[in-house]
């Protein structure tokens, strides 16, 4: 059976805001924007992606126990849920599934509390701070690990 070649992108709580939260720290690009960098990305190496977003964890949970049937990779934004959710982190490991983390904004110089993300030990790709255009590099660099190219 060969690699399915879609990737799911993952919203995390909050994420729907984009836009209109916080346009200091998040910018003025909204979720639409953020699938179509993520999409764009993906489709110029051949990939189609698949977004979830939700301000519920057992949605993002189902989401992401469901791409082990028809994902080659996750790339995920996982909003505050980086930083409390020991079940989010234990979903992304039980899957299997190469993982990509991205924030929008420098995590690491921000609120102490947002320094630590639970997500970073099963992520091979980890990029902050880049703004939405952070979503291209993490769908790149994910599909480099899938192609054996390059690691996080």
């Amino acid at each position: 059976m060969s690699t399915p070649r879609r990737l799911l992108l993952v919203n995390g709580p909050n994420l729907n805001l984009l836009g209109t939260r916080e346009p200091d720290i998040y910018g003025t690009q909204t979720l639409a924007d953020v699938e179509a960098v993520a999409t764009g990305a993906a489709a110029r190496r051949g990939f189609e992606v698949r977004a979830v977003q939700s301000n519920h964890e057992g949605v993002l949970l189902d989401a992401i126990h469901a791409a082990r049937e028809d994902c080659a990779g996750i790339v995920i934004n996982p909003g505050g849920l980086a930083h409390t959710s020991v079940v989010l982190r234990d979903a992304l490991s039980g899957v299997a599934l190469p993982v990509a983390e991205v924030h929008i904004s420098d995590v690491r110089a921000r609120e102490e509390f947002r320094h630590h993300s639970y997500v970073a030990d099963v992520a091979v790709v980890h990029v902050t701070g880049e703004g939405v255009a952070g979503y291209a590099t993490a769908v790149a660099r994910l599909i480099d690990v899938l192609s054996g190219q390059a690691e996080g």
